[in-house]
């Protein structure tokens, strides 16, 4: 079953597919951002718009590897920022609806579509080529953005109704780019490598 589910993550057909819903999904997330970027000073406006950042780092990825190339820096900063900004847009948002927040369709879409992030990153794993100078290079990136959005409060907007745990979403935001960067670790070392069809 796995060795089956590979040969499509493989396949020129799929990554084409991954592709066309990245894209459109990427281009989206900026334009949410847009409002937020707007009142951002310039030397911030890397590090906001989190979420999108990383689905580009993939479109980077897939686009190499449409050309049966390797980008290992890109493939571990994608890795690692999808699955870290995947996990913490749901956990913001569902934190947010336990506060009293009110769920709307858009909150669930975004649920979704951030759960699809962090499940994407990881599938590819075994067509990564990271080694660990890519990995101790993204966690200076990851950390560093850390800093910048709660030392600096360049975060991606919250509901006002978690606000108040400003603190404790920071510390959970610092301990989730830790295990990010963990979870690649780990899969770039012990899962068997494969190559694209």
């Amino acid at each position: 079953m796995f060795e089956k589910a590979y040969e499509i993550l493989g396949s020129r057909w799929f990554i084409i597919l991954l592709l066309i819903i990245n894209i459109p999904g990427t281009i989206y997330g900026y334009i949410w951002y847009e409002s937020q970027l707007a009142n951002t000073p310039a030397h911030f406006l890397i590090f906001v718009p989190d979420s999108p950042t990383a689905s580009l780092f993939f479109v980077i990825v897939l686009f190499a590897f449409l050309l049966r190339r390797s980008f290992p820096l890109m493939e571990a900063l994608a890795a690692v920022t999808l699955f870290k900004y995947g996990i913490w847009a749901v956990v913001m948002i569902v934190w947010a609806g336990m506060e009293g927040a009110q769920m709307r369709w858009d909150h669930y879409m975004l649920i979704a579509s951030h759960l699809g992030m962090a499940i994407q990153g990881l599938l590819y794993a075994p067509y990564y080529r990271i080694r660990p100078w890519h990995l101790i290079a993204v966690a200076l990136w990851t950390l560093h953005n850390d800093v910048i959005d709660y030392i600096y409060g360049m975060h991606p907007y919250v509901s006002r109704l978690i606000l108040p745990y400003y603190s404790e979403i920071a510390y959970f935001t610092f301990w989730l780019s830790i295990f990010s960067l963990g979870i690649v670790w780990f899969l770039n070392k012990y899962m068997p490598k494969r190559s694209l069809q």
